[in-house]
């Protein structure tokens, strides 16, 4: 089991606040990346809730530049030294996908709660052996699928939910991936391949689908176009080509929870016009959501309503209250730690309540099989029917 005491402490009654959760960053590099540049300064944002205690990198010469770039105490070079911690209550795992398996199955093997950022695993297959091993020892895996943790889904969510738009007859979304249009960098490279499982399906398509259950419920039946339209691209700097087989266009459309109709169009690389557009539909109503990316995650996004007849839409700023919870980062709803901080204010109350807002394991092996339903639709043609939300 954990060993952090602000985990055992949320059972006895006591006037003092928890003792902060120990972290342990496997991934964060000196050089950059998603681990420094998310989250590192999310972590700062809460500090009386957690404590970014030890980090492992490649090597012990990086771990070291790392630790002495960031602060962190405890620098290794491999992430058995890490696990076995009594300093660390909590394992965030932040490298890249083929690596993920191997991480969270040693930390789990250690006792310790995980935090993978998602996908969880290549495929499916993976997902499912994870989870089932948390699940054998007891221990609690959560999932980086922060776009619902992101204020302004959130914000939508409740909108929906009061009945801003009445009953929801439809939703649309148009969006870009950024990556996997007709350049790459080297350290975009290894997307190029569909079999380390880090696609336009399984990054930003995912992500935002889940934003958009958070809001409006799964998909129940959906069918799917997916096409490779760019099959060679080129190095932004060198202008060497490069082969890809991994999809730039996925059209989906299908049938939610609800009985609402939705479609869900991503395109490669960035647009000349829409990078993201969202509407949701309704008797009553309309919702219009607005960024520069299809990466929904970031939770940077505007909001636009109309309710009256012919009425234009207007603004809709999310309310004070949504961030409530990280109010150092209420004004920088532009860093790509904005997000991720809400995710982890959650996941705190999740460890310590034993709420469930932070996606698990179990969550994260049920998106991994809708994934696999929208493959499976493009490559037979058949309409797929999902059992019970998206399992």
């Amino acid at each position: 089991m954990p060993s952090s005491r602000a985990f055992t402490q949320a059972s006895t009654p006591t006037t003092a606040s928890p003792a902060p959760i120990g972290v342990g960053i496997v991934g964060l590099s000196a050089g950059g990346g998603w681990a420094g540049t998310a989250h590192v300064p999310a972590l700062a944002a809460l500090p009386d809730t957690y404590e970014l205690r030890a980090l492992s990198a490649s090597s012990v010469e990086s771990a070291k530049a790392a630790g002495e770039k960031f602060g962190v105490p405890l620098a290794f070079g491999s992430v058995e030294e890490l696990v076995e911690r009594d300093e660390v209550d909590l394992v965030v795992v932040t490298v890249k996908v083929p690596h993920h398996r191997e991480l969270v199955m040693s930390a789990l093997a250690a006792g310790k709660t995980v935090l993978s950022e998602w996908p969880l695993g290549t495929g499916t297959t993976e997902a499912e052996e994870m989870a089932a091993f948390a699940q054998s020892r007891k221990l609690r895996g959560f999932v980086g699928l922060q776009a619902r943790s992101a204020p302004p889904v959130r914000y939508l969510r409740d909108l929906v939910a009061d009945g801003y738009v009445g009953r929801v007859l439809s939703t649309s979304v148009v969006a870009s991936g950024r990556k996997w249009g007709a350049t790459f960098d080297s350290r975009s490279a290894y997307l190029l391949d569909r079999a380390n499982g880090a696609t336009m399906l399984s990054i930003p398509f995912a992500h935002t689908v889940d934003g958009l259950a958070s809001v409006l419920g799964e998909f129940t039946e959906l069918g799917a176009t997916t096409a490779v339209r760019r099959t060679e691209v080129h190095h932004e700097e060198t202008g060497e080509p490069a082969p890809t087989d991994a999809d730039d266009q996925i059209a989906v459309t299908g049938t939610l929870e609800s009985g609402a109709v939705a479609s869900v169009h991503f395109r490669g690389g960035v647009a000349r016009s829409t990078n993201f557009l969202w509407e949701i539909n309704g008797t009553e109503g309309d919702l219009l959501v607005t960024g520069d990316s299809g990466h929904l995650q970031f939770g940077q996004v505007t909001i636009h309503g109309a309710r009256a007849r012919n009425a234009e839409p207007a603004e809709l700023p999310v309310p004070p209250r949504y961030d409530a919870n990280v109010p150092a980062l209420a004004t920088a709803r532009d860093t790509m730690a904005y997000t991720v901080a809400h995710a982890y204010a959650q996941l705190r109350t999740d460890l310590t309540e034993g709420t469930r807002a932070v996606p698990d394991f179990t969550h994260a092996v049920r998106h991994h099989r809708l994934l696999d339903h929208v493959r499976q639709a493009a490559v037979t043609g058949e309409r797929q029917r999902l059992l019970g939300s998206n399992s």
